[in-house]
């Protein structure tokens, strides 16, 4: 993968020829679009700052990027045709250079968040099984492990259609395949005939990654009709750069899509989750009764910040391939430093090598600790299993190395 970096000045340059490219509310005869720039009284549009600033600039200007405009390429809304464009380059960008897809042989778009990208992914594969195949809902399943971010049952909820929540093995986070085989053999007795998978690429709880190998090959060997989604929400922005495994890439001819989240390790705005399909998807979905809206809607929200879609660009193109590459890198250095301690100590925990997710056993460190940190419960509510630790930009090195020594004074008590 390699995309070049840029710098601010360029960066500026580029937002500001968008924002050129877009519509001006504040000098223009706009009278027929049912939006305006932020309001005035509380967004001050003349701060000095601002010549400086593209994302507040864009964020001002209120660009709606409403559609998929991959799909719609040079049809889309002419009134934000700038700032789209460069929506355009950035889902090319991580669905080509990232996720390995071939060039133009992707759409997507920068949703609200990982869970509604997840969501879309299901939505179009439900009304897929229902148009091609003929399929009714109660014929459909997702299948999802029980560690898969909780926005699986939200979405089956929506969509009317039955959850199969595949066991784990306790210690290795491992889908069980073993039991999967039984469970998936009583869901046709029940008259399931047609399956939406979802692979973690890193469970938030855990940061464990599916074996996408042997779960689509079961599918494949049992003749079930399936498509298959990859939740990289949390993991598409940093597994791709500290790994070689093809296997999570548009290489893999299984995979149909994607979901990354850029408010996660990409620090972007909260609001700016990705979704990414192949060619001939997106379309499934598409609401031709948005007849108003320049190449129609094919997204689950429809209006959405053009700001956040410059944000997740202006982050890629900051750093380049080979500066985002060694940042994740220092990550999982500092990551692999907490572990060596606390393997020295005889902490159990799970990691993925690949990945700056540790989550301990909740039985070796104690509770106040845990909470004086302000590490992750794997429940809420009480009678955690798994305290979690994410290596985040913010988790400084001091922050961990004061935890360890809390840790072993306790341990030692």
């Amino acid at each position: 993968m390699y995309w070049k970096k840029l710098s601010h000045v360029e960066i500026n340059d580029r937002v500001s020829e968008a924002l050129s490219m877009n519509v001006n509310f504040r000098d223009q005869p706009i009278i027929g679009v049912p939006g305006s720039f932020l309001d005035e009284k509380e967004f001050y549009p003349e701060a000095n700052f601002l010549a400086d600033s593209p994302f507040l600039r864009t964020l001002l200007a209120n660009p709606n990027h409403i559609g998929c405009h991959t799909y719609t390429r040079d049809k889309g809304e002419p009134f934000f045709k700038g700032t789209q464009a460069i929506e355009i380059e950035t889902i090319d960008l991580v669905a080509e250079q990232i996720l390995g897809g071939e060039e133009n042989q992707q759409d997507g778009y920068i949703a609200p968040g990982g869970t509604e990208a997840n969501i879309q992914a299901m939505w179009i594969y439900r009304n897929y099984f229902k148009k091609t195949l003929g399929a009714k809902s109660e014929e459909i399943a997702l299948v999802y492990s029980e560690d898969s971010h909780y926005s699986m049952p939200k979405g089956a909820n929506l969509l009317d259609i039955d959850s199969i929540i595949l066991p784990v093995i306790d210690d290795t986070r491992e889908i069980d395949f073993d039991q999967m085989d039984s469970i998936i053999k009583e869901a046709q007795t029940n008259g399931k005939k047609y399956f939406i998978l979802i692979a973690n690429m890193s469970t938030t709880m855990f940061g464990s990654v599916d074996d996408i190998t042997t779960y689509a090959n079961y599918f494949i060997e049992h003749n079930l009709a399936f498509k298959l989604h990859v939740d990289g929400a949390f993991g598409g922005f940093i597994y791709p750069f500290t790994t070689t495994d093809e296997r999570y890439s548009f290489k893999n001819e299984h995979i149909s899509s994607f979901t990354l989240d850029g408010h996660k390790m990409l620090q972007t705005p909260f609001g700016t989750g990705i979704f990414i399909a192949r060619k001939n998807l997106m379309e499934i979905v598409q609401t031709e009764e948005a007849k108003y809206v320049y190449g129609s809607d094919f997204t689950i929200c429809g209006s959405r910040s053009g700001a956040n879609a410059i944000a997740v660009w202006m982050n890629l193109m900051i750093h380049g391939s080979a500066g985002w590459t060694v940042k994740m890198e220092h990550l999982l250095d500092r990551t692999s430093r907490l572990t060596s301690k606390l393997d020295q100590m005889g902490i159990r925990y799970f990691r993925n090598p690949h990945l700056n997710i540790v989550a301990i056993n909740a039985e070796d460190i104690p509770d106040e600790v845990a909470m004086k940190y302000n590490m992750i419960p794997s429940n809420s509510d009480g009678g955690a299993s798994w305290w979690k630790i994410v290596v985040m930009e913010h988790v400084k090195q001091a922050y961990l190395d004061s935890f360890i020594s809390d840790v072993k004074s306790k341990v030692e008590a």
